[in-house]
Formats: C-alpha cells, structure tokens, sequence
C-alpha cells in the first residue's frame, strides 16, 4: 500500500509541476499582453487583469501542493530537531494527521460547499464568462492532494517508529 501511495505522489508531483509550467507560462504572457495593449498600443485589454487574477488563484493552490510534496513548505523545527528520533517521528505524525484534517475540512469540504453555492448561484466572472465555481475548484483539487501526501508521510513515519521500536528491543 506504501508502495502505491509514493507513485502516487511521484505522479501527482510529476503532473502538478507540468500543470503549473504551463498555468505561469499563460499568466506571463498575460501579464505581458496587458503591458503592451495599455502602454503601447494605448488600448487596455478588458480581460488581461481579471484572466491573470484566476490564474493566480490555480498557481497558488497548485504551487502549495507542489510545495507539499517535495516538503518545501514553511516549517519551524528548531525544537524538534533537538529532540530524539523516535519523539519526531511522532511529531511528524501529529503533523501529517492535522495536515490532513486541515486538507480534509477546510480545502476539500469547504471548497466543495463553495464551489457548489457557486454554481448554484450561477455566479460568472464578467470579462470572461467563466464560472466561479470552475475557478475554486482549485481548493478541493489541492486538498485531495495534500491529504494524499499526508496520507503517505504519516504512513512512512509510522513505518520508520516501528522499525525505530523492533531495533530498540533487538
């Protein structure tokens, strides 16, 4: 099981980072776009400005996936690092665990409840057209993959505590 969950994550990582190349590389030549149109043909794009903010908006909760996953995201473990191994790998499995809960609760549920009253209320961006709802399913997509690492983390960390624990009475 441990197995499949860290091709997943490889996966996931693999895809997210094709994703987000992309998704940067359209906010660039939006930005750009909307640059040149203002200041050099002195007629400012209507849709630029609203097209670079969802984009922002999927880079951002793409980009903390990412960032989860390689473990690049913010951490303060002054402390832990001075305590002993088998205390921060139970640490780190108290992390993954409210790591997960936050996934779960906040980005998969809350963001479905939102991006289901959005669609609900038919709410469209006015440039674009597009639907809001489309634009936050950004939150639940990001929390299904951060619970997912999570999910693994916790599972090697307890892996490495029983290993830590048979080696101890050996």
């Amino acid at each position: 099981m441990l197995k499949l969950l860290v091709n997943l994550r490889k996966t996931l990582e693999f895809l997210l980072e094709r994703i987000l190349i992309g998704l940067v590389a359209m906010l660039v030549l939006d930005v750009l776009w909307q640059v040149a149109s203002r200041y050099l043909l002195r007629n400012p794009s209507s849709w630029t400005d609203e097209l670079a903010t969802l984009l922002i908006i999927w880079v951002t909760m793409l980009g903390a996936s990412v960032a989860f996953i390689r473990n690049d995201h913010l951490g303060i473990d002054y402390f832990v690092g001075k305590w002993s191994t088998r205390n921060q790998l139970i640490s780190g499995i108290l992390v993954q665990v409210l790591v997960g809960l936050f996934a779960t609760l906040v980005l998969i549920l809350g963001g479905l409840k939102l991006v289901a009253l959005t669609l609900l209320t038919e709410q469209v961006s006015p440039a674009l057209g597009v639907r809001i709802g489309h634009v936050y399913l950004a939150l639940p997509i990001s929390g299904v993959v951060i619970l997912l690492v999570a999910i693994e983390s916790a599972a090697e960390k307890i892996g490495a505590l029983k290993q830590s624990g048979r080696k101890a009475r050996s």
